[in-house]
């Protein structure tokens, strides 16, 4: 188990190397000027030169990369151009509402998807099994920039249940939670409903029955632990598409997360803390997938690491 830890985290640092120089050099080339975001366009030629002069911008490429990484190394992320606050106090402050928001948006969809899945595979061709099977396409077909307006019409500006945006406790999380948290059930609950429905014609289950064993105990403890490994390889998969839809979702409901930190970012040319933000999401997504690894030998002993 240590060196399979030792190589995963070993191979962790290419991974990193390799987002953070396909970042660095795609926010150079996207049209715009950080200069002009600061400045105005009717800034004069001598304010401009002097600003970019002092924010090093006028260094070539090759320096401002090796300048950078040589920062990351330290530890150091640069200081936020728009700002001049360091990029990596800016992601940190933002962080923790992008965790509480993806974790909030992971549990809704497993309490959706675990019992909807368990009990389309238990009772195929059924009502059940059919609305499962209807509110996973559903869940599917839905994109995060529809979803979230949708809630925002219906539980904000029609019923006045819950705020439209802002994070002020949890009755602000629960909409961006949903609008995150229902495209990713509707993906678990077809995999759960597959994956069930295999384990379940296995002999160790048929005998699990023969010995009189309740058939809750049969699903839940015997079937649905040896049906976890294809849920858990996808569900650190959909971490990532977790993170990513966050950046719109936070957009849409003003959540002060990474994801609007990125926007804002991008949106004002700011160099340093786009690549601070990427950064963050992506050690979060090798983490998160270092931590489904070990639990596979949690859900299936038979699962080891040399």
């Amino acid at each position: 188990m240590a060196r399979f830890l030792i190589r995963r985290l070993l191979w962790s640092g290419p991974v990193l190397l390799g987002v953070l120089t396909l970042v660095f050099f795609l926010i150079h080339l996207i049209p715009g000027d950080p200069i002009d975001v600061m400045l105005g366009e009717r800034a004069a030629d001598a304010d401009r030169a002097a600003l970019r002069a002092a924010l090093h911008l006028d260094d070539p490429i090759s320096v401002q990369y090796g300048r950078f990484l040589a920062g990351v190394v330290q530890g150091d992320l640069g200081r936020s151009l728009s700002t001049q606050r360091p990029v990596a106090g800016l992601v940190l402050s933002r962080y923790p509402a992008t965790l509480q928001l993806a974790v909030a948006a992971l549990l809704i969809s497993l309490l959706i998807a675990l019992p909807l899945g368990i009990l389309s595979a238990t009772r195929p061709r059924s009502i059940a099994d059919t609305g499962g099977l209807l509110f996973s396409l559903f869940g599917i077909s839905m994109p995060t920039f529809w979803l979230g307006p949708l809630l925002i019409l219906l539980f904000s500006l029609k019923l006045d249940w819950l705020p439209v945006s802002g994070r002020h406790g949890i009755a602000s999380l629960i909409l961006p939670a949903l609008t995150l948290g229902l495209g990713m059930s509707a993906i678990l609950i077809r995999l759960t409903r597959s994956s069930l429905l295999e384990v379940l014609r296995r002999e160790f289950v048929l005998v699990a029955r023969a010995k009189g064993l309740p058939e809750r105990r049969v699903i839940l403890r015997h079937a649905l632990r040896n049906a976890l490994i294809p849920l858990l390889t996808v569900l650190g998969l959909q971490i990532g598409a977790l993170l990513t839809g966050s950046i719109i979702t936070e957009t849409i409901f003003s959540w002060p997360g990474l994801g609007r930190l990125t926007i804002q970012a991008i949106q004002s040319r700011d160099y340093p803390l786009v690549q601070g933000c990427i950064l963050a999401i992506t050690a979060t997504y090798l983490l998160v997938n270092l931590m489904i690894d070990l639990l596979y030998t949690a859900a299936d002993p038979r699962v080891q690491y040399e």
